[in-house]
């Protein structure tokens, strides 16, 4: 059967703040009018691993299901690299990430967006290491969560700005646990890494299915690009503001394959965080509407 991309509920927002508790985050997705958040658990740039009490988690259960919110993921804490050769760095790197799908399971939140982080010595050794890394935190936290490996830029040291390393990876983790382990795709990142797709988007989509496959991907961040075509730079920009333009935005809005993925904007907040978002989901949702060819009759 055929599925077309309106018989698909949307499942869109942005990366929103839980000041105030994890339980405040479904109502700012709320505030935006958005259909899908990310949250951080734990203050990102922060070792301290907070304890979700009971209270807390039963009350974000409560908001999340009031919101009427379609799809929530995390995105684990900018700190953690489990990549590094530092054997300490490795072991406390371990060890947050092992809380933050703990934080994950108890509050029910199906998926979290990892980087997969910095090899520092050898490119090899660190894919080698953060399997490792990922395949053991799995077996000590059981149950459903995932762990989305996000696609990087390229720059320095990082892992995973090319989609065959990605692969490799996920294919390097235990086989008992490699069901739980899919892909986050960034296009800020994809683009600055080599990956046109602003002139070779069904390229783009092809090279990630032959080396990954899109079954596997979890989760797109959509965010425009401040620096040009393959500048190995992280620099977010407001959608259809920046390098790549409205273009492959439109595409991906109006792309059957993605329909039921959960698409997080990561823009710049600006001055007025609520206000910035939903201007940028009103102009996401409508690259998703269809075109009416110009002369054509009004309705």
């Amino acid at each position: 059967m055929t599925v077309r991309h309106g018989d698909i509920p949307e499942r869109l927002g942005a990366h929103v703040s839980v000041q105030g508790g994890v339980e405040t985050g479904p109502a700012r997705g709320m505030a935006i009018g958005a259909s899908a958040i990310q949250i951080f658990t734990k203050t990102p740039n922060q070792w301290r691993e907070p304890v979700i009490l009971p209270a807390s988690r039963d009350a974000f259960e409560r908001e999340y299901e009031r919101s009427g919110l379609r799809s929530i993921v995390s995105h684990d804490s900018y700190l953690i690299n489990l990549a590094s050769p530092d054997t300490a760095l490795n072991a406390r790197s371990r060890d947050s990430f092992t809380r933050e799908l703990e934080r994950c399971e108890s509050l029910g939140i199906p998926a979290v967006v990892s980087h997969p982080g910095n090899y520092i010595d050898e490119r090899e050794a660190g894919l080698i290491r953060n399997a490792a890394a990922v395949t053991r935190c799995l077996e000590v936290v059981p149950g459903g969560v995932r762990i989305l490996l996000e696609t990087t830029a390229g720059s320095g040291t990082a892992l995973g700005s090319r989609f065959e390393e990605l692969a490799a990876i996920r294919d390097a983790v235990g086989e008992h646990v490699r069901h739980r382990v899919g892909f986050c795709a960034d296009t800020c990142h994809l683009y600055a890494a080599g990956y046109d797709l602003v002139n070779d988007y069904d390229g783009v989509w092809s090279r990630f299915e032959t080396a990954i496959g899109l079954a596997h991907l979890g989760c797109l961040h959509l965010n425009d690009s401040k620096t040009p075509f393959n500048s190995r730079r992280d620099r977010h920009e407001l959608i259809a503001e920046g390098s790549l333009g409205p273009g492959p935005f439109r595409r991906i809005m109006t792309d059957p394959r993605f329909a039921g993925i959960p698409k997080i904007l990561e823009t710049p907040k600006g001055e007025d965080a609520v206000a910035g978002d939903r201007r940028m989901l009103r102009r996401l949702r409508a690259y998703a509407r269809p075109r009416v060819p110009r002369g054509s009759p009004s309705r």
